[in-house]
């Protein structure tokens, strides 16, 4: 086997076994990230030279004995996190090469338990996407391949570089953010784990804003084990972030093949959406089927205000967007294009900056929070927003889990992009009631469609009960045995 290939458990282990060293751990990542990113284009920046470096010192920490889980781990880091002397883009014009003076919260926790960052990963442009095309540094090309066709596919967004990453075997995990299914959408089209904790687990201090309200961290891994491993490092309160939830963050790799006899698995009827292919629900009844097999019982449950849910984001995501995009106007931030009058510096300074989606975004969230219209649109759904939440409140008053599927198809190809921006944001439909609920959800790899690609089911578990969510996420991808791998990964295919 290929470092390449090991899980963060294994490389875990080992290393202090002493199987081989950071260094040679490091190295094998980097010269893949050499021979694909080319292709994927995965990473926005590599830091090859910083890696190596940390990597000598988690030898020396190894070797010391007593060294942090993640001494020596290769993470790809989303370019949507401030690294403290490393170009931080979220993937706009408009932020050029800006370079943080500080650490964002979560990747200080990640580099405190020994983490090597091999590179910022790529995203659509400040996390506004579903598909990784969006980005001003190029489109990432998802690794898979449908069967005999080489179309270039989308891995997905906004964390669709992270997903591709880890997917090819150029990074052991990557943070990911979810703001409407970030995470767990290209999780799915990748074919790996993504998991979106309770909003509040995971500060998002240090972490460029989209909409406040709804961002949130969480690793993306190619097994659940490695999942619940990243997220106990990641997770903590921060007295930084007013959102910052002081609950103490348990052991969640314990959690990994606990029993599941007794749990209720909650399957709701709205997730049975108009034109759902025969494909993707024979993978949903087959998740059923192999959660009743493992003990759980299966309740029918209702969350009647889910249909909501799409109109409900594209109104409140794209108002706290404008409201934190206001501060890019060349003056304060922003990459800044000189004019002859303030107004023509904010106009071309944003105009220049920000891609079509984030501009279409910044105007539909200006237009809601416009007098006239707040109490139309905005106020009106953050009422629905309540209605949402109370659904998810009274659906696990009987069942400990949902289960639904993650997105409503497999990965599709660049050129098969909607023109038309509301179809496109149709790919959201299954995880974006979780995330306007603050609800932990998970996407776990289960099956490959008729042409060869995977296929995700998503696990939706009550407010800071991960380990729920991990356990029967563990028990999922035991009885699936998904083993398939992408076409382009490290020794694959260069």
């Amino acid at each position: 086997m290929m470092l390449t290939d090991l899980t963060i458990a294994q490389a875990a282990e080992g290393l202090r076994k002493r199987d081989f060293t950071a260094a040679e751990l490091t190295n094998a990542h980097v010269k893949a990230i050499d021979a694909l990113n080319g292709r994927l284009n995965a990473y926005i920046t590599v830091t090859a030279d910083q890696a190596k470096e940390a990597a000598a010192q988690a030898d020396k920490t190894l070797s010391a004995g007593d060294a942090p889980t993640l001494t020596g781990i290769p993470l790809g880091i989303k370019d949507l996190f401030c690294t403290k002397g490393v170009r931080t883009t979220a993937a706009s014009r408009i932020l050029g090469d800006f370079t943080p003076t500080y650490e964002s919260t979560v990747t200080a926790n990640l580099l405190a338990n020994g983490a090597v960052f091999v590179g910022k990963t790529n995203l659509d442009e400040f996390a506004m996407g579903s598909t990784n095309l969006t980005s001003a540094f190029g489109v990432v090309e998802n690794p898979w391949r449908r069967n005999g066709d080489d179309t270039p596919l989308v891995p997905g967004g906004s964390s669709g570089g992270s997903a591709a990453a880890v997917a090819a075997h150029l990074a052991m995990g990557a943070t990911g953010t979810d703001t409407g299914g970030s995470i767990r959408q290209p999780a799915a089209y990748c074919g790996i784990v993504g998991l979106k904790p309770t909003y509040g687990r995971c500060s998002r201090w240090g972490t460029i804003a989209f909409a406040s309200s709804l961002d949130q961290a969480g690793p993306m891994t190619r097994t659940v084990e490695d999942a619940a491993i990243m997220l106990a490092a990641m997770a903590g309160h921060d007295a930084k972030d007013s959102t910052s939830a002081n609950i103490a963050v348990p052991d969640y790799r314990a959690a990994c093949g606990r029993s599941l006899k007794g749990l209720r698995i909650g399957v709701p009827a709205e997730y049975r959406a108009p034109g759902m292919s025969a494909e993707l629900q024979a993978v949903w009844d087959r998740g059923v089927a192999m959660l009743r097999e493992a003990g759980c019982e299966i309740v029918d449950v209702s969350l009647p205000h889910t249909k909501y849910g799409l109109a409900t984001y594209y109104i409140i995501a794209p108002a706290e967007a404008s409201s934190n995009l206001a501060r890019y106007d060349g003056v304060r931030f922003g990459d800044r294009r000189e004019g002859a009058s303030l107004n023509e510096l904010y106009e071309r300074t944003r105009h220049d900056g920000f891609g079509e989606e984030v501009r279409r975004r910044v105007l539909v969230g200006t237009y809601v929070l416009s007098a006239g219209y707040y109490d139309a649109y905005y106020l009106r759904a953050q009422k629905i927003r309540t209605l949402i939440q109370r659904d998810f409140t009274q659906a696990f008053e009987s069942v400990d889990v949902l289960l639904t599927p993650t997105a409503p198809t497999a990965a599709f190809g660049h050129n098969e992009k909607p023109e038309d921006p509301v179809q496109m944001y149709l790919n959201d439909v299954f995880t974006v009631p979780a995330s306007m609920a603050g609800q932990p959800a998970l996407s776990v790899p289960v099956s490959l469609d008729s042409t060869g690609l995977p296929l995700g089911l998503q696990l939706i578990g009550r407010h800071f009960d991960e380990e729920t969510l991990i356990a029967v996420g563990s028990a999922l991808e035991k009885a699936a045995d998904f083993t398939a791998r992408p076409t382009f990964r490290a020794g694959a295919a260069a």
